[in-house]
């Protein structure tokens, strides 16, 4: 139930997130963060789903891959939504790196039967244009070869007004989580409409 102070039943279809910081609500009240808005905008569109967010603080795609099987045979769920890889490029790690991590996600997502969406990131240019570019391009190469649904850009409402963010100028403030949801509900709505349907 996330603290939403929405009853959402123990055996519905579960919707697991599975992200780092920007979705574990860092900095900010849980409650508050885009996550915990989502589980509030399922149930008032109607879908039965219960949001459960496995997101750390710091996670990386090789960590992500590392929790995921035991998510998975834990939740079971009918969607997958997986926001990681903003530290890879934060610690400059290689990009065929976080596409193998990425794309052996979304594969054991899809494998255990859950419908998955990748929402993908964007890092500064100060890390080399090149590097940017191609950490950029790794959440549409993975979407592309495994059919998952992309938001290529999380952060794209938010990204250059300094003010939806924290002092750190890199974690989203309180202000900014309905944006973000926004952002994402277009890619995310879809999914909780076919698993529902099936």
């Amino acid at each position: 139930m996330l603290g939403t102070g929405i009853a959402v039943a123990d055996d519905a279809p579960v919707a697991l997130v599975f992200g780092d910081s920007l979705s574990a609500a860092y900095g900010i009240p849980r409650d508050e963060g885009w996550v915990q808005q989502l589980q509030r905008r399922v149930t008032e569109a109607g879908y039965p789903h219960r949001i459960v967010n496995a997101s750390v603080s710091g996670e990386t795609t090789a960590g992500g891959l590392r929790r995921l099987p035991a998510q998975l045979e834990r939740h079971a769920p009918a969607i997958l939504i997986i926001e990681l890889g903003g530290n890879d490029g934060l610690r400059g790690q290689p990009t065929t790196a976080m596409y193998n991590n990425l794309e052996r996600m979304v594969t054991l997502g899809q494998t255990a039967g859950a419908r998955v969406a990748v929402l993908g990131m964007r890092i500064p240019s100060n890390y080399g244009p090149a590097y940017a570019e191609a950490f950029h391009a790794t959440f549409a190469e993975v979407a592309e070869a495994t059919g998952a649904a992309l938001l290529p850009f999380f952060l794209e409402p938010i990204a250059l007004s300094p003010e939806a963010f924290l002092p750190d100028g890199i974690h989203p403030n309180v202000q900014a989580q309905a944006r973000l949801l926004d952002h994402a509900w277009p890619v995310l709505q879809p999914l909780f409409k076919t698993s529902t349907t099936d």
